[in-house]
């Protein structure tokens, strides 16, 4: 006799199927008219379905319904979703391109991410109460890296294909994919100088991590009752930041990426010489290989996300991974980008803690502190940062304008959930700490939630009201680098970036992708110069002429 099933599994399965086909149905006015993406939708639909509203999905009830299985749940979320967008955002780059703009990439990674960790500690510091400056500086570091996620709607998005130039959508994704990654220094530089500071009661647990480098390093994901102070001072704190987070977690990861991402070119080249591999497999190999690097640096206790990104650009060093896939017309790998958004937000937006950001009894925190915090981090988080050393980087950013959008559009994101959820192994559970770890680990989860909302309403707004505003002033679109390419169907939407060119194609401009690097082997046009006329509208006819005079003869 039939029966209802209104299992968890069965409910989420549910809502994220409709999610996606009415998502779907609309999709080009989201994305391309409204400029809104997807994680902003999928975090309020979260949201109205999570247990604070309609209460349909609570991560609490899934599997063995476990007190506490919430974080990780949501931990490993977070490193499946960014894992495998890092290696899809790696190999999108032009080939060696990370090797070409070092300097840049340099500049991202060191001072830039240094100033923007401090100046976020500044505003913890100003407008969060009972957090000390080492315990600000590890709530900081978890919001210091810029979302690879929520940054590839300006790097590759409708917007992006319009208003943003080559130049600054590259080295956007690249800093976004290294620097999620390149966090782990920052964090556990905080993290040794609070569990290693000399206070009363050090020491108690310093017989939990002796061992070899990577028994130390793998303590490092260890719960609570394994950690705490374990005295030894500023020195002792340093030699561990340097042994076991540079040479281990850091260097290790870099390593297993090169390695797994070059090899697997290597192989994917061998196979293809021999026509072995069909085009799903072919072009679902990011995919596989973020997931493999996940699981192996896991179990290691290195850095997957720094791995995941190296291996993308490794498997691309030539251009010949992306060339191929530009060849084949992918779009399995956008598919698994939008899936794992759907998913990765929606998710976030069902585990928001409303019930902590207004606590003035106990964290001291109020909405009105966190609205102050959010605008604080807004302005001061990047912006800065990025205007003190634009100057040194003129390859990749021109002006001051350029400098502007790019330290504006620094999102808070997936990576910031994923950083704080890893914190939560890295101190004692609540109470079971002493006064400055409890009032960290108590603050660090609200203040950290609330950051990534505020970026995803405020940075999702931003982009259709930019586009707004360049309407209003007449800003043009970017008419630079003319491609052709292939009309699937006559019933595929015009891309923002193109125009028709007859019935089999469209004429694309400033697209994102590109296998090699060399701007001298990209066309630079005008209207007039590349084409012989003075309008579009006059190319579109003169090509079609040209195109039916080749098919008479």
């Amino acid at each position: 006799m039939p029966t209802l099933d209104v299992s968890e599994l069965n409910t989420v399965l549910a809502v994220l199927g409709a999610f996606i086909l009415l998502y779907g149905i609309i999709s080009v006015n989201i994305k391309s008219k409204w400029f809104l993406g997807e994680a902003l939708p999928a975090v309020v639909v979260g949201i109205i379905l999570g247990p604070i509203a309609a209460k349909f999905i609570d991560s609490s009830r899934w599997g063995s319904a476990a007190q506490g299985q919430t974080s990780d749940i949501t931990l490993g979320m977070a490193r499946v979703v960014i894992g495998v967008q890092l290696v899809i955002a790696g190999f999108q780059l032009p080939a060696k391109y990370n090797l070409h703009r070092w300097k840049e990439m340099a500049l991202c990674l060191l001072p830039i991410m240094t100033i923007m960790w401090l100046c976020t500690t500044l505003c913890l510091l100003a407008t969060v109460p009972n957090v000390t400056l080492l315990a600000a500086l590890v709530i900081g570091s978890c919001v210091t890296c810029t979302d690879p996620i929520l940054s590839q709607a300006i790097a590759k998005g409708p917007f992006a294909d319009k208003f943003v130039p080559r130049h600054l959508r590259e080295i956007i994704s690249s800093e976004a994919g290294a620097n999620d990654g390149f966090g782990f220094p920052f964090l556990m530089l905080a993290v040794y100088l609070i569990r290693h500071a000399d206070v009363p009661g050090a020491g108690a647990h310093s017989d939990t991590v002796a061992g070899t480098i990577q028994e130390r390093a793998i303590h490092l994901v260890a719960r609570a009752g394994d950690v705490g102070r374990l005295g030894g001072g500023v020195g002792v704190a340093l030699k561990n930041w340097f042994v076991e987070t540079w040479l281990y977690i850091v260097l290790m990861s870099v390593v297993i990426g090169a390695i797994v991402g070059y090899g697997s070119g290597l192989a994917l080249k061998f196979a293809l010489r021999r026509k072995w591999v069909d085009s799903e497999s072919y072009l679902l190999y990011p995919t596989a290989i973020g997931l493999w690097l996940v699981g192996i640096c896991g179990m290691l206790g290195t850095d997957d996300l720094l791995a995941c990104f190296v291996a993308g650009n490794a498997m691309n060093w030539d251009g010949e991974y992306l060339a191929e896939t530009l060849e084949r017309h992918d779009e399995v790998n956008s598919c698994m980008d939008v899936l794992l958004n759907f998913g990765g937000f929606m998710y976030i937006g069902t585990i928001i803690p409303w019930s902590e950001f207004h606590q003035p009894d106990t964290t001291g925190l109020t909405y009105g502190r966190l609205v102050g915090l959010g605008i604080l981090v807004l302005l001061f988080r990047r912006i800065p940062a990025i205007f003190i050393s634009y100057k040194f980087m003129p390859k990749v950013v021109k002006d001051w304008k350029e400098a502007m959008f790019m330290g504006y559009f620094g999102p808070i994101g997936i990576g910031a959930v994923f950083y704080v959820e890893h914190t939560r192994h890295l101190f004692p559970e609540l109470g079971e700490g002493d006064a400055e770890e409890t009032a960290l680990v108590r603050v660090m989860i609200p203040v950290v939630y609330w950051l990534v909302l505020f970026s995803i309403v405020v940075h999702g707004l931003s982009i259709p009201s930019l586009n707004i505003i360049y309407g209003y002033y007449g800003v043009k679109p970017i008419v630079e680098d003319a491609v052709e390419l292939p009309r699937k169907s006559m019933r595929v939407p015009t891309p923002v970036n193109a125009t028709v060119g007859d019935r089999e194609t469209f004429i694309a401009y400033n697209r994102f992708s590109r296998p090699v690097f060399d701007n001298a082997d990209l066309p630079v046009i005008s209207e007039k110069q590349m084409y012989g006329s003075d309008s579009v509208e006059d190319f579109q006819k003169t090509r079609i002429q040209r195109r039916y005079s080749r098919a008479v003869v």
